[in-house]
């Protein structure tokens, strides 16, 4: 019997979720719990840790699990690591569903560095205005340029001070769109843009944006993950569960 751990956060893991729903595939979907009200699923939810590797093997034993899914962020690197250690301690079928990155076209203007300690070591040395839109987890190598203006947009409000000395906070979920960014960049005045190297359609409009003005943007690479079964669409994850819609759905 099919029985499917999707481990979700992104745009890609809800659309896997509404394909799952779709094909009658017991199935459920998980949650890390970084954010105070995540997008609610049409599958079955947990929220929360497994506990490392060694919990997450553990709870695909006990809950049956027979496939896993991973679907989280290219960024949260170590789920992914513990999703193939744990689903080859438990003898689990593991695959990734990952969105592609992004690609320079023509009128960007990008600068490429390894991390995030990367990213704040290249920003200019005059005070500038900085749209970071790397999500609230990275900002303490940003600490070390407090001469800069911060622009930040969080999905929850922050619930400590941050640690940035100046920072201007947005809480907004998206997809963006291009005329919101362009608004938003103008608006504040932004002169640098630092966006992780996501991929996907749900967060590019600030490069579309930074494009239109002008304006450079700092790209930080994806941490390498580990080796494993890698698809792009709904459909090639769905072929790979050997599934397909159900009648009367």
């Amino acid at each position: 019997m099919t029985r499917v751990l999707l481990l979700g956060g992104t745009t890609e893991a809800s659309q896997m979720a509404r394909a799952l729903k779709s094909s009658c595939v017991d199935a459920t979907f998980s949650y890390a719990g970084r954010t105070a009200a995540p997008l609610a699923q049409p599958l079955p939810t947990r929220i929360g840790g497994f506990g490392g590797a060694d919990g997450l093997a553990e709870y695909l034993r006990e809950q049956s699990i027979s496939h896993v899914i991973d679907a989280t962020h290219p960024f949260a690197v170590q789920m992914s690591r513990n999703a193939v250690e744990a689903c080859a301690a438990a003898h689990v079928p593991l695959l990734a569903f990952e969105r592609a990155p992004w690609t320079p076209g023509e009128g960007d203007d990008w600068r490429m560095v390894v991390d995030v300690p990367g990213a704040a070591e290249v920003l200019p040395e005059t005070p500038s205005r900085i749209f970071l839109a790397i999500g609230r987890q990275f900002l303490d190598a940003f600490a070390l340029r407090p001469e800069h203006d911060y622009l930040l947009r969080l999905v929850d409000p922050p619930e400590v001070a941050l640690p940035l000395p100046r920072a201007t906070v947005i809480v907004a979920r998206g997809p963006f769109t291009v005329e919101g960014d362009l608004a938003v960049m103008k608006a504040h005045g932004v002169t640098h843009v630092v966006a992780k190297n996501a991929g996907g359609a749900g967060a590019r409009a600030k490069l579309d944006a930074a494009r239109a003005l002008g304006l450079p943007v700092i790209v930080i690479d994806r941490p390498e993950a580990p080796p494993r079964p890698v698809v792009r669409t709904t459909e090639d994850a769905m072929a790979w569960l050997g599934h397909s819609a159900c009648l009367g759905v």
